[in-house]
């Protein structure tokens, strides 16, 4: 098939988002069919219809802790999307400030004072100028999408296999105060399915930082999300951080979006004694609780890590395929083309392609021609500017493996399409 003959078809397909499949939701169905049957009386027999319980319910924080390996006080459960918990941690940094320097009752770092109330705070980030983030690239637009609506500057620090380049991140952390923090997804990255080797997180745990308040924004998206039967993991940052003495660097997040229903399921806070209770100040102003009834629903429909991990086997049958199936496209189509390359990652919902510099805004743009919707080519930099023009972020989860396989070779013939008219006018 060739560029012309795709556009003929006419197609309507959208893979500009990691999506779960209807396929995909239907698994968790049970959340809502047996809603009723959950109840409403928590297990100490807190009603779960009324206000209350700023942190969450305890069993679901609980849940949150065995999930992502901390202690239940560490835990904040919250509603439906950790991208909120990430936008309102960075609001709430810039109008209030964090905590830093103090030490508790106890002595030890990131424990609360004696009131159970946050030690000293720094100044309101807002109030000390211009702050920056720094930004692995190629990297989650998401993240960069909070940084420009809260005004915070970005700084793009390229990505590797293994994590973001070391060397690059402590010597601009280490000489520039501005830097108050750092995305980070540890466990296949989104766009390029990176897994964080256990060095590169001990240097982001101890690295000193010109900013005394400088926090990691470990957005732990993926966690349970295999594509194979090897459940890569990476190390403990919240121990790692601890005993590197640096205790509250790293406010940690993860949901169920894409276990359960994506649009209604339960997020996870998890951090130091001190940003919990930070938290619990801060977001008091916002509101008196969670969704308490769904948490309860949650808790009692996957109650422990093994019916997790069971879910989460049924979801990789559904596709591990689909990425397979690009992979294959990818490889009879453009393995001989130089300047392409791409991995299949072990996990994640995103597949990397790399193409020749200055053809990925033009391979998007064919592609929505031939009614085919990609991800925008540099979305996954700051500013939405990839300066090579070179990458795409393909989303294979929603589409039916058929469809899949369409929109592969869509891909692929609209970059061919954009290589031989571009040697067709140089020449």
């Amino acid at each position: 098939m060739n560029y012309e003959r795709f556009r003929q078809l006419q197609m309507q397909l959208d893979l500009s988002r990691g999506k779960p499949a209807p396929e995909q939701l239907d698994l968790s169905q049970a959340l809502i069919d047996e809603a009723g049957q959950a109840g409403y009386r928590a297990r100490d027999g807190f009603d779960c219809r009324n206000y209350g319980l700023l942190l969450g319910l305890p069993e679901a924080r609980e849940l949150g802790g065995e999930l992502l390996g901390v202690a239940p006080s560490q835990v904040v459960a919250a509603g439906n999307s950790s991208l909120e918990l990430m936008h309102d941690a960075l609001a709430f940094a810039l109008l209030h400030g964090v905590p830093q320097g103090q030490r508790g009752e106890s002595g030890q770092p990131g424990e609360p004072d004696k009131r159970g109330e946050p030690d000293e705070r720094s100044a309101p980030w807002r109030a000390q100028g211009d702050i920056a983030f720094l930004c692995p690239v190629p990297g989650y637009d998401r993240h960069f999408a909070i940084c420009e609506a809260l005004g915070v500057r970005m700084i793009a620090v390229p990505m590797r296999e293994d994590g973001p380049d070391m060397d690059v991140v402590e010597a601009l952390v280490r000489e520039d105060a501005s830097i108050k923090g750092m995305w980070c997804m540890p466990l296949y990255s989104n766009p390029t399915g990176a897994i964080y080797a256990d060095e590169v997180v001990r240097r982001l745990a101890a690295m000193p930082a010109a900013a005394p308040d400088f926090r990691l924004f470990w957005d732990d998206a993926y966690r349970f999300h295999h594509l194979t039967d090897t459940a890569h993991a990476t190390l403990d940052v919240l121990a790692a951080s601890a005993a590197a003495g640096h205790a509250d660097r790293v406010l940690m997040f993860a949901s169920l979006s894409k276990v359960t229903i994506a649009g209604g399921a339960l997020a996870w806070l998890a951090a130091s004694p001190r940003n919990v209770a930070w938290w619990q100040r801060c977001a008091s102003s916002r509101t008196i609780g969670p969704d308490k009834l769904n948490q309860l629903r949650h808790v009692r429909y996957l109650r422990d890590r093994a019916t997790l991990d069971a879910l989460m086997a049924r979801h990789r049958a559904l596709l591990a395929p689909k990425f397979a199936a690009v992979d294959a496209v990818l490889r009879e189509r453009l393995a001989k083309v130089p300047g392409v390359r791409w991995k299949v990652p072990q996990g994640g919902y995103f597949i990397s392609l790399y193409v020749p510099p200055g053809h990925a805004r033009r391979t998007v743009e064919l592609a929505g021609k031939a009614g085919l919707v990609l991800t925008p080519a540099g979305a996954a930099f700051p500013y939405g500017v990839d300066p090579h023009d070179s990458h795409l972020r393909i989303a294979p989860s929603f589409a039916s493996l058929d469809e899949v396989r369409l929109a592969a070779q869509g891909i692929a013939v609209s970059l061919l399409h954009s290589l031989e008219t571009s040697e067709a006018l140089a020449g």
